[in-house]
This record gives C-alpha cells, structure tokens and sequence, in this order.
C-alpha cells in the first residue's frame, strides 16, 4: 500500500507532507484551540510540533490537506502501522484541522476519500484515538467508527496518556455512514 497517495475530493485535495509544508501546517497548528482535548495539548508550541511534524515526515505516511478553492493547507493527517498480513490493517490519525473548517462536513469527505483508498489494499482501518477528546470520538463515531476493548498507555510531561483503539471494516464501511 502506497502510504503518500495524492487522493481529491469535491472540496480537497489530500496529499504528500513536504519539508515545505512546515509554516504553513504550523501556522494551523499554532492555534492552540485545536489541541485544548488532545492528550499532547501543547503541540501548539513551536518545538513540539516541529518534533510532530518531523515525525510525520519519517514515518512515510503524512499527508496535507489542502483546500481545493485557494491550496491552502488546512491540517494534516497520517496513514501509519500498515500490516499487510491477514487481510491487511493500517491506521488513520494524526488528524488536525484548521478549526473554521470544523462542523462543515470537511473530516467526513477527507475520511470517505482515505478509507476508500485504504480499503483497496487492507481489510481493517484502525484508529487512536485520547481517552479525553471527546471532539475526535464523536467525529469517529459519526462516520462509523467502532471503539474496541483494546488501548494503549503512554506517557506524556509525567502524567499517563489513554489511546483508545477504534476501527472500520472493509464490510462495515460499504454499510455505513459514509458508503
């Protein structure tokens, strides 16, 4: 599965993360009303998101959200821990958007586009979601997202960081909300 697709929509065009897109995404990233239910909350500051950004271009699977009617970057997201075995599973997250762009049906067209694409290689998505952030599991539940029994703990500036794990099948997604 190619991790760095260029995928469009009505209203974006999802694309490769650049080492040119950093002032752009951090000028997004910056707010930090973006980040106020996110378990790393400070990622508005300028050294923790260059460590995120830096991050995303490594792991071969960042993409910029643009906005079809200007090209401006409006967030970002990530493909990540693809497993081609038994059927296939890569995770979607490391989603942010601008917040004007919120509540205006941007994150169902950009998840619609990257299951799609994701769906002609493997047969499960999984997402990772802060135990906290209510915002980010509302937005997986409405477009079909099933929360699992499954989570992660982590560590963050000493305190202990809950990821739940929620997921989309192949067969759910052709069912559900977004088909």
């Amino acid at each position: 599965m190619d991790r760095q697709p260029t995928l469009e929509t009505e209203r974006l065009v999802i694309r490769p993360l650049g080492e040119g897109d950093r002032e752009a995404l951090y000028a997004v990233a910056s707010d930090p009303g973006v980040w106020e239910q996110h378990p790393i909350h400070d990622r508005w500051r300028r050294e923790i998101f260059d460590r995120f950004f830096g991050d995303g271009l490594a792991s071969g699977g960042a993409l910029a959200v643009v906005d079809k009617r200007d090209g401006s970057i409006i967030g970002s997201t990530r493909y990540d821990k693809y497993d081609p075995d038994e059927g296939g599973v890569v995770e979607i997250g490391w989603t942010f958007l601008a917040p004007r762009y919120w509540g205006k049906g941007i994150n169902p067209e950009m998840k619609r586009a990257m299951l799609a694409y994701a769906f002609q290689s493997v047969a499960l998505v999984e997402f990772r979601v802060g135990d906290t952030n209510y915002r980010s599991r509302n937005a997986l539940e409405a477009i079909g997202a099933v929360r699992t029994d499954r989570y992660e703990l982590e560590k963050y500036q000493g305190k202990r960081v809950v990821h739940l794990v929620y997921e989309i099948t192949r067969e759910s997604f052709e069912r559900g909300p977004l088909a």
